[in-house]
């Protein structure tokens, strides 16, 4: 088993790809790839004002409001209004995006990974939850609310940590809240 604890306190606030925003990365694959290389990447966004989200020719994405009131996001000249916590939402990263922000600043959630290579599966969850990793994949497991702690072992999530999992599953996760799990396939 290869599993990794990525704490929420050693994740760096960094420029997005158009500037208009910030971004903390919790995982990529392949690791340090920059944004036009990976395979996978997520990461939560700060937002604080409405405007354009960077294209990503070839990726799809999938982003879950986990603190604010939501989007009006303008996907390729459609409405799709993101205003429910914990609501995964696709959209290709190659089309056309703005968002509008419905009540204040928001942090969002969100996996991107190139269709050519990758599919991920994105669910929140709560409770207990064994961690299945596909074949040649991984899955990351992210807690939202109050922490998680795997069974048996000395892992405990605070808010926003990550674990990391590649190879066999690394057991179950017990959730104290909310957790937003993602399983990234290979192919």
């Amino acid at each position: 088993m290869t599993a990794r604890v990525l704490r929420a306190a050693d994740r760096t606030a960094t420029p997005w790809k158009n500037g208009g925003g910030v971004t903390r990365e919790i995982a990529a694959y392949p690791e340090g790839a920059p944004l036009d290389t990976f395979d996978w990447r997520v990461s939560l966004a700060d937002v604080s004002q409405d405007g354009p989200f960077s294209s990503f020719p070839g990726v799809d994405r999938t982003l879950t409001v986990v603190e604010g009131a939501g989007m009006d996001l303008m996907v390729g000249g459609e409405h799709h209004i993101v205003d429910e916590p914990y609501w995964p939402h696709e959209f290709p990263g190659d089309l056309e995006t703005y968002g509008r922000l419905l009540g204040g600043p928001v942090v969002n959630f969100n996996v991107m990974y190139r269709r050519e290579r990758t599919s991920a599966e994105v669910a929140v969850v709560r409770g207990t939850v064994l961690l299945s990793v596909p074949q040649g994949g991984a899955v990351l497991a992210v807690a939202l609310e109050d922490g998680a702690v795997l069974d048996g072992q000395d892992v405990v999530l605070d808010r926003y940590d990550a674990l990391l999992a590649q190879g066999e599953s690394p057991g179950v996760l017990r959730t104290h809240g909310w957790a937003l799990l993602v399983t990234l396939s290979r192919g």
